[in-house]
């Protein structure tokens, strides 16, 4: 077989999970966050411009595996992820994930990108950004119900775009709140470890829950939440998964990617199909109310949408510049004559 060598068509710039981490550090988690959650905010702002759909989602006994596209018009994104809670059982992740993002001119793709560790990245600086505009001013206390492999990535978010300088953590194993306590030490936090969701919400302006258990459970109950708090809620991400009480969303302004997405995964599942809601890109544009006052309590149900990971997707495009962070593959066929591919298979005989 003769070597031939691929030309620069053929050629996608690849990140590996490898150089993805590398990348991470170069730019520092916090500011990478902080960036990131700047980026995705952008593309809110713009939300009219992108094709929106809910995720393909193709749902087993054991988890969900999703196709998550969309397109601005310029670029096109995206996403195979999925969600096996029990994953960890037999030491997989929970969640796996890469993406793609396509020059829509002419359909060739542009970078191919690991996601399982973006994804934790861009769930954490879209759960930021949404804070910034939904939370109590100057909150500095966040409970954090769930310490799974989501945790870390929400506390270093909420402290580099909203400023919280203390997270109390809670889960149903104390393994993973101590793993959560361990990674956090020396990250600038004060960080408290509680027995209860109770002792965890105590004091928090910011709750988040993110538990990964496939079922309708009630992570939080009507009794547990006060008035004027900033409930962050994304563990509800399919259908039949759930983490509130829906007396809570009764009580709450409930703030929503997607609605036609939400309605199916969200928290908003348990709840009519004229429940009132929100679409927090026009809170973001201005065009709708955010925060009105110091004892609203206000709930982002986030499930995780496709323009997010657009905006990940463009944001690590940007960062790579003139870093060594990516490897090039010869992913596109690329004949002389594009008419005679056929004839582009001979000639490596």
């Amino acid at each position: 077989m003769h070597a031939t060598l691929p030309s620069a068509k053929a050629l996608v710039p690849f990140v590996s999970v490898e150089n993805m981490m590398r990348l991470v550090h170069h730019v520092g988690i916090e500011p990478f966050l902080k960036q990131l959650s700047d980026y995705i905010e952008q593309d809110f702002r713009r939300w009219e411009s992108f094709d929106k759909t809910p995720r393909l989602a193709s749902h087993s006994r054991d988890g969900v595996i999703e196709l998550m596209p969309t397109s601005d018009g310029t670029n096109y994104s995206f996403k195979y992820v999925n969600g096996h809670p029990k994953n960890t059982r037999n030491g997989f992740q929970t969640v796996a994930a890469f993406g793609l993002l396509a020059d829509v001119l002419n359909g060739y793709p542009i970078l191919l990108t690991e996601m399982t560790l973006l994804t934790a990245l861009r769930t954490a600086a879209t759960s930021a950004m949404a804070a910034r505009h939904l939370a109590p001013r100057n909150a500095t206390t966040m409970a954090l119900i769930g310490n799974g492999a989501q945790a870390e990535f929400q506390a270093l978010a909420m402290k580099a775009v909203v400023g919280i300088n203390h997270v109390r953590l809670y889960d149903i194993d104390p393994a993973a709140t101590a793993k959560a306590a361990r990674n956090l030490e020396g990250k600038g936090l004060q960080v408290t470890s509680c027995r209860t969701a109770d002792a965890a919400i105590e004091g928090s302006q910011i709750i988040t829950t993110c538990t990964a258990d496939k079922q309708n459970a009630q992570i939080l109950t009507d009794n547990l939440v006060g008035s004027g708090v900033h409930i962050n809620a994304i563990g509800g991400d399919c259908p039949g998964k759930t983490e509130l009480h829906p007396d809570i969303l009764l009580r709450a302004d409930t703030y929503v990617e997607y609605p036609p997405q939400t309605r199916i995964e969200g928290e908003i599942q348990q709840m009519s199909e004229d429940f009132p809601v929100t679409e927090l890109w026009k809170v973001i544009a201005g065009l709708d109310s955010g925060r009105r006052d110091d004892r609203q309590i206000t709930l982002f149900d986030s499930v995780g949408f496709a323009i997010e990971d657009f905006s990940a997707l463009r944001y690590v495009r940007d960062k790579l510049s003139g870093t060594p962070f990516s490897q090039e593959l010869d992913i596109v066929a690329d004949p002389d004559d594009p008419r005679d591919l056929f004839g582009m298979l001979e000639r490596a005989r």
